[in-house]
């Protein structure tokens, strides 16, 4: 008995490494391509900057809804977006002003690492996309991300957001726990 867990055990590390190699080799491709996704970094952690943070993101989905919605590409998009940085710091800056805060947003478009994320039936593998980066004072709270392009965040999704293993769920399945 001992044997065949020690077998077990083996196998399911020598999994685990395969698949974390494959991830690794060929994670990257065309999909990240086709998203341009949404980062929000609040000031801080505390209950005060976390809850503007989501003031600031109702405000900014509310501005980018609409110009989003006519773009057939994410090449489209980024230029929309891009063109638009100085727009979107601005809304970020009255939604913070209007709740009392001094300090300001900072909107750039550049390339940043993102987890695995499930948004509703879409999983999108870790790895690194084009996102919009929006920057509430000093940016070292926890923070809010989604998907500008296709628009998952700013279609009425319910914005419940699961974290998922895939090669936990692949070793689940192997050996059917």
């Amino acid at each position: 008995m001992k044997r065949e867990t020690a077998v077990r055990a083996g196998l399911m590390i020598a999994l685990a490494a395969a698949i974390a190699a494959l991830c690794i080799a060929f994670g990257r491709g065309e999909e990240q391509r086709e998203y341009l996704r949404i980062h929000i970094r609040a000031d801080s952690n505390e209950a005060a900057a976390q809850a503007v943070k989501y003031e600031v993101r109702d405000a900014v989905v509310e501005y980018l809804t609409p110009i989003v919605a006519e773009c057939k590409t994410k090449e489209e998009a980024i230029a929309a977006v891009g063109g638009r940085l100085g727009e979107i710091g601005e809304v970020a800056d009255r939604a913070l002003r209007a709740h009392g805060y001094g300090y300001g947003a900072r909107a750039s478009l550049k390339k940043e690492e993102f987890p695995t994320r499930v948004y509703d039936s879409v999983t999108l593998e870790a790895g690194v996309y084009d996102a919009l980066i929006l920057e509430l004072g000093s940016g070292k709270g926890d923070n809010w991300w989604c998907v500008v392009y296709p628009p998952l965040c700013f279609s009425g999704g319910n914005g419940n957001i699961v974290y998922k293993s895939k090669i936990l769920e692949i070793i689940k399945n192997f050996f059917g726990d």
